[in-house]
């Protein structure tokens, strides 16, 4: 067994590595940019090692400065993570030829399976169902509209070296077909160097559903059950599931054998991924292998009982699998949602910057610990007060939750969610908690094509529904009647004039625009020692008790004898006197006042905020790379005015109307915070 290993990664996946290796005594050692000097992952690693610059083409990525950071420490292995180096075929043979243990699969591995044209055909000769299509490179256009008949439409026109929904398009008809090879080509060759385009059949209703497999040196391989990962969006992940809750026994089974097939034919070592495109009548087709260890890896964890990245150093060492497919595991239900860093509610803008508050829900599981599980675990590579870099991908944290069924790990999940606090960026706890709320993943009954079908016109705060609106109203009744309770016993107030407790309280939930609600309220039955109360609201009454302190946002207690986590906190940008209350993904501010102050507030006249029109304003914060535009010059509705580039993502901007550019404020290389002016019109 190796004594030391050096993670050639960064954020939540190098936390996750090492903290396995802690739990089988093996030092670290980790990589870091400069933008990660004061990282997590630097932070809990044994040793540490500066390579380079922010950017990750300048540190994470230079094969040469992981290799020599291996040399110089004397590590004898090195774990890539995911993302980065994990699928580059050279750097595993560089690892080999360097006598360092490359902690994935042999780079013959990596090489007939990182190419999707040739890992097609290896799929056929190992018979594993393939989609019917053509695999082979395709010349020009025209071929492709006539292959795409002879095949029927729908088809897929997808890159062969394609990857996070980059050179892909679905085509219905000729036309399509003509522009989506064109287009593929194009984003291809500027994406990976390489134009190569093929077509297959576009499975109608698809689910997508992978095989995790494990394989080690001396020719075992078995498969670790099956993950759902169909919620997604923009072919990103969104929320994973172990197992699927689609597929039969039968199906299982079949996915399972072919994968391993397929992990054979490539003599495959390591933890490995084989994806497959599930149709509505469960036939199944072969999509891809992931060569590496994935992000949703811990949902197979926890329904298995098996740590697959100790799992992944025991076959790097050399050892055989300690188990066989008969003792593989399928125990209760995982669900993993990524929390990233990005407004739901601005088109999923990155938003990066501070993390003025990070409070995730309480850990009742760990990685590298296998033994406790049927809770909640939170993978992140962030602390509070660090900062979330521009340079790399969004995610902030991984939230795992495991329970004896898929009803009992929904429920779960929401209530994590609701106890995941985060604050000075924004995050897509929002959006998750709608998923999990909507009717059609609570059945189970969703596709690829969830998102887009409900969410295809983005994210808005009414796409969260409440079951119970008064409910919030009442947890910021009874939060204000504690708050009041302490101010009256405040020392030194003048006589006949303390402060005096009422029982009538009307609740302002403020609207967009002034569109105010009023609701009232009676409260009763306030102890403030045993912190209970009685809040009344027409014929609906709710009895809280909560052990919860005024400092805490997020709040646990129970209702009507039912427990609930809530976030409350005092102070909002628009009312510094509001209640921010925050439950299922729901948020609602709202102001308690007496029945006076209320009809007093109703008075208030609505401050329209200013007119920014003339303004181009950054949308996120990131790095302006380009302003397309000078002063003077004359613009057109849909010109293109600038691009600012944040977690790998560009955003071009672009004329909304046509006008006459007065100023430029932003400087291309400038760092942009959210709203910052880049220009003016006149």
């Amino acid at each position: 067994m190796f004594s030391k290993i050096l993670i050639a990664n960064r954020g939540e996946i190098a936390c996750r590595v090492i903290a396995t290796a802690r739990s089988m005594g093996i030092q670290t050692v980790a990589v870091y940019s400069d933008a990660d000097k004061d990282a997590r992952h630097v932070k809990l690693a044994d040793e540490a090692v500066h390579i380079g610059a922010a950017p990750s083409r300048e540190s994470y990525l230079l094969a040469d400065r992981i290799i020599d950071a291996a040399r110089k420490t004397g590590a004898q292995a090195i774990h890539p993570g995911y993302g980065f180096l994990s699928e580059n075929e050279a750097f595993a043979k560089r690892c080999e030829d360097e006598g360092i243990a490359f902690i994935g699969p042999k780079a013959h591995s990596i090489a007939a399976m990182g190419d999707k044209i040739a890992s097609k055909k290896l799929a056929n000769e190992a018979q594993v169902n393939t989609i019917p299509g053509y695999n082979d490179a395709i010349e020009n256009a025209e071929k492709a509209v006539g292959i795409a008949q002879g095949i029927g439409y729908p088809v897929m026109i997808k890159a062969s070296a394609g990857g996070g929904g980059k050179g892909l398009r679905v085509a219905y008809n000729d036309k399509e077909a003509l522009e989506g090879f064109t287009a593929c080509q194009n984003e291809a060759r500027n994406s990976f160097g390489d134009d190569r385009i093929f077509i297959e059949k576009f499975v109608q209703e698809p689910r997508h559903i992978e095989i995790q497999i494990l394989g080690d040196s001396h020719g075992n391989v078995v498969y670790l059950n099956e993950r759902e990962c169909s919620i997604q969006r923009r072919h990103q992940k969104v929320i994973e599931e172990a197992p699927s809750p689609f597929i039969s026994d039968a199906t299982r089974k079949a996915m399972g054998e072919q994968a391993v097939a397929l992990a054979k034919a490539v003599q495959y070592q390591s933890a490995g991924t084989v994806e497959f495109v599930v149709g509505k009548d469960q036939d199944f087709y072969f999509l891809e292998m992931n060569t590496r260890l994935q992000v949703e890896h811990p949902v197979t964890e926890c329904i298995t009982g098996l740590d697959l990245v100790e799992q992944m150093i025991r076959v790097a060492a050399g050892e055989k699998l300690s188990f066989s497919q008969a003792d593989v595991k399928r125990d209760g239900w995982a669900i993993e949602c990524r929390i990233n860093a990005e407004d739901p509610f601005r088109n999923f803008l990155p938003s990066t910057g501070r993390l003025v508050r990070f409070e995730p829900p309480k850990q009742t599981m760990w990685q590298a610990d296998t033994a406790h599980l049927q809770g909640v675990r939170v993978d992140t590579g962030v602390y509070e007060g660090g900062e979330i870099p521009m340079y790399y991908d969004s995610m902030i944290a991984k939230l795992i939750v495991h329970g004896k069924d898929r009803n009992e790990a929904i429920a779960k999940m929401r209530e994590a969610l609701n106890g995941f606090a985060i604050r000075g960026i924004s995050s897509n706890i929002p959006f998750q908690a709608a998923l999990l709320a909507h009717p059609q993943f609570v059945s189970g009954e969703f596709n690829t094509g969830f998102i887009a079908e409900h969410y295809g016109q983005g994210f808005h705060a009414e796409d969260v529904p409440h079951e119970d609106t008064d409910f919030l109203v009442a947890l910021a009744i009874f939060r204000n009647r504690r708050y009041r309770a302490r101010a009256s016993t405040i020392s030194g107030q003048m006589l006949g004039h303390q402060l005096r407790v009422g029982h009538s309280y009307t609740a302002v939930v403020l609207g967009a625009e002034g569109q105010h609600s009023f609701v009232s309220a009676e409260v009763t039955d306030f102890d403030d020692e045993a912190r209970v109360c009685k809040v009344s609201i027409g014929d609906k009454v709710y009895q809280f008790s909560s052990e919860a302190i005024l400092r805490d946002v997020v709040t646990h207690g129970s209702c009507n004898g039912q427990p609930f986590t809530a976030q409350i906190e005092r102070g909002t940008a628009k009312n510094p006197l509001a209640l921010r209350v925050i439950h299922n993904g729901t948020q609602r501010d709202i102001l308690v006042l007496s029945q006076r102050g209320a009809e007093l507030y109703e008075q208030m006249p609505y401050k329209a905020p200013p007119d920014l029109s003339k303004f181009l304003l950054s949308p996120m914060p990131g790095l302006l790379v380009d302003v397309a535009v000078q002063p003077g010059q004359k613009v057109q509705a849909g010109e293109k005015l600038a691009v600012i580039e944040a977690m790998k993502m560009e955003n071009i901007l672009f004329a909304t109307q046509d006008g006459v550019v007065s100023k430029v404020s932003a400087a291309k290389g400038n760092s942009l915070a959210v709203d910052d002016i880049i220009l003016e019109f006149e």
